[in-house]
């Protein structure tokens, strides 16, 4: 992966270094390679394959980069919950997910959801197009428990957290969808959009200190 990095993508942000790797490995040392690090940062993939120093001891590590970001610690929690459950499941499913639809499909989903969100529809196998909550609610919640009860998770917990992902469900309500209500909101109160956007975002970082799922936050 990394030779493939050097040998498909472009340099982004230039960086040189004194460095030799092989004097540094030959000596017993540990190389830095900072340029592969920096020009390795600047590639997106999915899973990541990283390679780091850390008091001088290298390691390799592969960071796992499509879980969505908060808002709250709690949130998190409940997102990493409800997808690690429903990929176990779909890794155990005698007919594996990816070879009942097209990357195509998928690549389509991804869009659907980048662009509309809390409005999107979403193909699913055997489905069709369903709401986004709907496959949520319906078929997606049913699989995270099952693969959540797989890997032994204590039920309270399964519980807490794809409890939170029902109920975001169920209000089609996340994150973003509260961001876009909030400013409109500010806005029809006489707001212009820079003191809006100043306005929801005060209160956004003081609703994620609370750890309070975003569903649950009023609309200023």
């Amino acid at each position: 992966l990394f030779e493939e990095n050097v040998s498909y993508y472009p340099t982004l942000l230039p960086e040189t270094s004194d460095e030799d790797p092989a004097e540094v490995f030959a000596a017993g040392g540990t190389p830095e390679l900072a340029e592969l690090r920096l020009h390795n940062g600047t590639i997106y993939r999915w899973n990541r394959p990283v390679y780091d120093v850390s008091d001088a001891r290298p390691h390799l590590r592969v960071e796992n980069r499509v879980l969505p970001a908060g808002p709250t610690v709690v949130d998190i929690m409940a997102n990493a919950a409800f997808f690690y459950g429903a990929v176990v499941e779909m890794v155990n499913d005698e007919r594996p997910l990816w070879t009942r639809m097209t990357f195509d499909a998928a690549h389509q989903n991804f869009l659907a959801a980048a662009r509309h969100g809390a409005a999107a529809s979403l193909y699913w196998p055997r489905a069709g197009e369903v709401e986004w909550d709907e496959l949520v609610l319906r078929l997606l919640l049913p699989m995270a428990q099952r693969g959540l009860e797989r890997l032994g998770v204590a039920r309270v917990a399964v519980d807490r957290y794809l409890g939170i992902i029902e109920e975001r469900a169920r209000l089609r309500t996340n994150g973003a969808a509260w961001q876009v209500e909030a400013v409109q909101s500010l806005e029809e109160r006489g707001r212009s959009r820079q003191q809006a956007l100043r306005d929801m975002l005060r209160a956004y970082m003081e609703h994620m200190h609370d750890n309070e799922p975003v569903h649950t936050w009023p609309v200023p």
